[in-house]
């Protein structure tokens, strides 16, 4: 299968903002404003795409965002130097085709040599097993574990570290 993974668009957004919609509860829902938002916040905004369609997108920014997230917030706290993957999906009928993979290639090959580590969080509550392996399997380890959402919502806060240039 053929892909491209490329930087998103303005005109991308409707695409993405479904995907990030449809993948709900993984990933926080937002709206097409704030989608925008994080955008302009972000250091990295990458789609990938098959054919013509929007298959999937990761969101990351570094230390310093003025954003509310409690998990951001969390690794700001802990960590000097990152770029945090704030989200990343990928559309139901494109999973397991290593779309997520190739977005995060993409991701390190723009930040190498400009920050040492990569941080997420997946879910443990609601329950994201798929999510837990795909990170370990990139390479990251849980550092920390966090409540939000009044206890709806617990996160496995996660680190990949990233090998010099």
């Amino acid at each position: 299968m053929k892909y491209e993974v490329k930087p998103a668009q303005p005109f991308d957004y409707p695409a993405i903002h479904q995907i990030n919609e449809a993948s709900v509860p993984a990933v926080s829902s937002i709206s097409i404003d704030e989608l925008q938002t994080l955008a302009v916040q972000g250091c990295y905004f990458g789609s990938v795409w098959v054919e013509r369609n929007c298959a999937g997108f990761l969101m990351a920014m570094r230390p310093g965002a003025d954003y509310a997230s409690p998990h951001y917030q969390w690794f700001s706290r802990e960590y000097p130097d990152f770029v945090y993957v704030d989200r990343i999906a990928v559309a139901a009928q494109y999973k397991g085709l290593g779309l997520g993979r190739a977005l995060y290639q993409d991701l390190v090959r723009a930040i190498t040599g400009t920050s040492p580590l990569i941080t997420c969080e997946v879910n443990l509550r609601p329950p994201n097993p798929d999510s837990f392996a795909f990170h370990t399997k990139l390479g990251f380890v849980e550092v920390g574990q966090l409540e939000s959402e009044a206890g709806m919502k617990r996160v496995s806060l996660m680190t990949k570290k990233l090998t010099a240039a």
